[in-house]
């Protein structure tokens, strides 16, 4: 991979966190993540735009880490009906939202 390609990634993924920053609400991350997961999956990307895309900007946008900690955040709280409705929630709703990001992305080209 050429050194170009690391800085844009670098660059991505410092967008990435700054945006993350800014909204702040870990729920619409990723909703919003999973969207565009979805859309520039079915995009034809080149391997470079693909790398800077998904290892950089979307790994940094939508942390796996944010998920984990408002998950632990309600188990912490000993509420185990609340958790498992939560975890469930949250990984469909991201499931059909990037299904549905993917379908759009068809439905334009």
């Amino acid at each position: 991979m050429k050194i170009n390609n690391l800085i844009y990634i670098l660059l991505a993924a410092y967008l990435a966190t700054f945006l993350r920053l800014i909204i702040n609400n870990n729920f619409f991350i990723s909703i919003i993540g999973s969207f565009l997961v979805g859309f520039f999956i079915s995009r034809r990307l080149s391997y470079s735009t693909e790398k800077i895309l998904f290892s950089g900007f979307f790994s940094c946008f939508t942390s796996f880490s944010g998920f984990i900690y408002f998950l632990y955040t309600i188990l912490n709280q000993g509420d185990w009906i609340k958790f498992i409705i939560f975890f469930n929630l949250i990984i469909f709703v991201n499931l059909f939202t990037m299904f549905f990001g993917y379908w759009i992305s068809r439905k334009i080209t």
